[in-house]
């Protein structure tokens, strides 16, 4: 008896590799091409914007090591780390924005607005302020990530809780930890105060080189987990029942999932600062353009370092030689943003 061909259903491709089949949706993969495409233009008008202009052309030969010396040196040493802590920390904000928010089935889940931004910038300040330490600030970020998660969740009963209770819970614990944060910057000196400053509002001037690698490492370890909950999470959203009925293990998945999302967000904000936004904006940016009720991890994660870069453009651009810091940029201009997006489609919910 012969096999059926398979067939994929309307609004999917069907990609067939000997025993293997792998289904991908039409629109969201074509949004992923697109994003990526944007992400290359932006990365490239990036590089060749600032005190000294370059055509987009010279500044991608600047990049493999081709064209007049400066520019190189300018591209290479200067721009292109830069570059890179931007791209890492908007894919890994979006990332985070989109799991978390899957997670507890409310939009206004990010780890900016449940604590977890506050959290993590907490520790990296005291790093460096309240009570110096050898340990990195980006390991410090990990631990008040970690802290700041555990007490959201714990305190709205359980990695599950949903609603408004979660949310507030968690804008309770980013005050406090936010407070904290002030009150080390406050009783410190100046130099000190300016060294922890770029940990308070978001910024991408000369990151660490230790921080980024770290973040490139363990987005190499997380984006693959990250995609691997989505589906899960896509089959999460119904209720608790069904899900167990589909196969979901609902503890071990909640709990990788906060997991993920907590390390993901200490070490972009170990990078870059809390720019929370990102992880607000970038997901929503996401579904509306892929236009299916999924998970899109991986166009939230290109979303967000889209975004990133464009905003951090704008910071270094729009009024130089004054450096407008990426947090600042995308408070001014992702929140009317993203009340556009849920203004346009009010009757989208992820529950």
């Amino acid at each position: 008896m012969n096999a059926r061909p398979l067939h994929a259903p309307a609004g999917h491709w069907l990609l067939a590799v000997g025993p293997w089949r792998v289904l991908f949706n039409r629109r969201g993969l074509l949004v992923g091409l697109a994003l990526g495409l944007a992400l290359l233009a932006m990365a490239a008008i990036s590089l060749a914007s600032g005190s000294a202009l370059l055509s987009p052309w010279s500044a991608v030969q600047a990049t493999f090591g081709q064209g007049e010396p400066m520019q190189v040196f300018l591209v290479r040493e200067l721009r292109l780390p830069r570059l890179a802590a931007g791209v890492l920390t908007g894919l890994t904000f979006g990332v985070a924005g989109c799991l978390l928010q899957t997670l507890a089935r409310n939009r206004l889940a990010t780890p900016g607005v449940i604590g977890i931004d506050e959290g993590a910038t907490a520790f990296a300040v005291a790093s460096i302020v309240a009570v110096p330490t050898s340990m990195a600030p980006s390991m410090l970020a990990l631990v008040g990530a970690a802290t700041a998660a555990a007490l959201a969740f714990g305190l709205s009963a359980g990695a599950g809780a949903r609603g408004y209770r979660f949310i507030v819970v968690g804008i309770a614990i980013g005050a406090v930890f936010g407070a904290l944060t002030n009150l080390m910057l406050a009783r410190t000196d100046m130099d000190a105060a300016n060294q922890a400053y770029p940990w308070t509002v978001g910024s991408l001037n000369a990151r660490p080189a230790q921080a980024v690698w770290l973040l490139a490492a363990g987005l190499a370890v997380c984006l693959p987990l990250a995609k691997y909950l989505g589906r899960a999470l896509d089959l999460m959203r119904f209720s608790d029942s069904v899900a167990v009925c589909l196969g979901v293990r609902l503890g071990a998945m909640r709990l990788l999932t906060l997991i993920v999302t907590v390390a993901l967000t200490a070490l972009g904000v170990a990078v870059a600062g809390p720019v929370g936004l990102i992880a607000l904006a970038a997901p929503e940016m996401a579904r509306y353009l892929s236009g299916h009720r999924g998970v899109p991890v991986l166009n939230a994660g290109l979303a967000g370092a889209l975004l990133m870069l464009g905003a951090d453009w704008a910071g270094r651009t729009l009024l130089a030689p004054v450096e407008i810091p990426v947090g600042v940029v995308t408070a001014i201009v992702g929140g009317p943003y993203l009340l556009w997006i849920l203004l346009r489609q009010p009757a989208r919910r992820l529950t």
